[in-house]
């Protein structure tokens, strides 16, 4: 090939690169940035609120838990309490005392009986 002829197919493959360019498609999101960090931050409230209720939910759940064990001593306590009381009861029935007082010699004489009333 000549010269001429290697200018001129130069020529040609440069003007159809010239012609291939690409083309820059445009993608289109459908989000703006302004839309996506407004869901973001959405979204972030929503997991913190989330978070936030749960552990409220569990703090009550141990409080409750907490006031369960402390009515189950009282009432254990009270059992206690009830029948403390009635073994007083049983235990200063004068006969008792009297028989008591008998073992130990202690004789009853009513001459020598004083009545304190309270002023």
């Amino acid at each position: 090939m000549s010269n001429l002829a290697r200018k001129v197919v130069e020529q040609q493959q440069a003007e159809q690169s010239v012609q291939i360019k690409r083309k820059v498609k445009i993608k289109k999101s459908w989000l703006t940035p302004g839309e996506k960090i407004i869901g973001v931050t959405f979204a972030g409230m929503v997991c913190f609120g989330a978070i936030h209720l749960i552990s409220n939910q569990s703090q009550i759940y141990e409080a409750n838990k907490d006031l369960q064990v402390v009515q189950d001593k009282i009432t254990e306590q009270q059992k206690v309490n009830e029948d403390l009381k009635v073994q007083v009861s049983e235990l200063s029935s004068y006969d008792r005392i009297f028989a008591k007082a008998k073992k130990m010699g202690l004789v009853k004489d009513e001459n020598n009986v004083k009545v304190v009333q309270n002023k």
